[in-house]
């Protein structure tokens, strides 16, 4: 392996705003599945081989929607198993009326002292160690009561939505504090898509009414316990950004492409926040050319790199099977070879 893993305290200089490490941190594996490639695997798997990955990945195993363990029948969101006709994933919610089904969901609520939701602890091999687990608020809300339904109870059921968002702050902290207890992260991760293509779901004054005190508090229990808190958030959401940065927030994902202008969120983060840029996974490593996916690594080193640090890169979501190998290589031989160099470049100018 030509390069080696940044190491914890590199990791927490960079995040921290402290400084930078010898290259800028590169976490693709995070988003990148052999197994995704069929025939390819084992291509990919050798690539991935010959990279380091910056963190050491702790995934919470928090319940599935409908599904439960064997040894948890109640370990599931939704009290009853999945109704005809909610194939589709945004119209997935078992809730259909709030005043008719409440009672029974929150008696039914999982509890975050399932035994088997905290991994075995790996070993510490001296990287920064992050715990992992998805849909956080809004991600969750919408699985329970569907889409369309989650965006009007904002207006016609408030009441409803605190409750739920108590109920899963709840879990959250109690989950956290286990894994904490028995894992020793340096950071957590979770994700709520509140972006769409053009813009947030909904207004500033929805987030700062309904998400703003949750996310504090969670936050607030993270930063407590010295961790940091990390977030990933499809969509343009170029209008939360100072909030992100008012609340605490960390570390944010993936800045997307093609949906919020990178060099205005580098001067709105600049120094303040920990970009964790995305490289884009809808048009340029899918559908450009090798030299296409150079130019764009070169691109968001360019735009995000900093002397204090407060940035690292990665791809923005999940890489898909029609991925050309050879951009693959290419994105990872360039993330690597030019974040050195720029790193370099910047310990030179001082």
């Amino acid at each position: 392996m030509k390069y080696a893993a940044l190491t914890r305290e590199e990791m927490c200089r960079v995040i921290e705003g402290k400084g930078n490490a010898g290259r800028v941190p590169v976490l693709f594996h995070f988003w990148l599945s052999p197994e995704t490639f069929g025939h390819e695997a084992g291509r990919v798997q050798r690539l991935m081989e010959n990279y380091p990955h910056d963190v050491q990945v702790m995934t919470l195993r928090v319940p599935d929607v409908y599904e439960a363990p064997a040894d948890d029948p109640g370990y599931r969101w939704s009290y009853m198993d999945r109704p005809t006709g909610k194939e589709a994933l945004d119209d997935s919610g078992f809730i259909e009326e709030w005043d008719e089904q409440a009672d029974a969901f929150f008696a039914d609520f999982p509890s975050a002292d399932y035994p088997a939701l905290i991994p075995e602890a790996p070993g510490d091999d001296g990287r920064y160690r992050l715990c992992v687990f998805w849909h956080f608020l809004f991600e969750r809300f919408w699985t329970v009561r569907g889409m369309e339904n989650a965006l009007m109870d904002f207006y016609l059921y408030p009441d409803r939505v605190h409750q739920l968002f108590r109920r899963l702050t709840g879990f959250y902290k109690r989950m956290l504090q286990r894994a904490f207890d028995a894992l020793h992260p340096d950071g957590v991760f979770t994700s709520d898509d509140l972006g769409m293509q053009t813009g947030p779901f909904f207004s500033n004054e929805i987030f700062d009414a309904f998400f703003a005190p949750y996310y504090k508090e969670v936050i607030d229990f993270v930063h407590a316990a010295g961790k940091h808190f990390w977030l990933h958030i499809c969509g343009n959401v170029s209008p939360l950004l100072q909030r992100f940065i008012d609340l605490g927030v960390d570390v944010i994902h993936p800045i997307q492409k093609y949906c919020m202008d990178e060099e205005e969120a580098a001067r709105a983060c600049g120094g303040r926040i920990t970009v964790w840029a995305g490289f884009d996974v809808q048009r340029t490593i899918p559908y450009g050319t090798p030299e296409d996916v150079r130019r764009e690594v070169r691109y968001l080193v360019d735009t995000y790199t900093r002397r204090d640090g407060r940035f690292m890169l990665t791809f923005g979501n999940q890489i898909t099977g029609d991925t050309p190998i050879e951009s693959l290589e290419a994105v990872y031989d360039e993330a690597f070879a030019y974040g050195t160099k720029k790193v370099a470049q910047l310990d030179a100018d001082r």
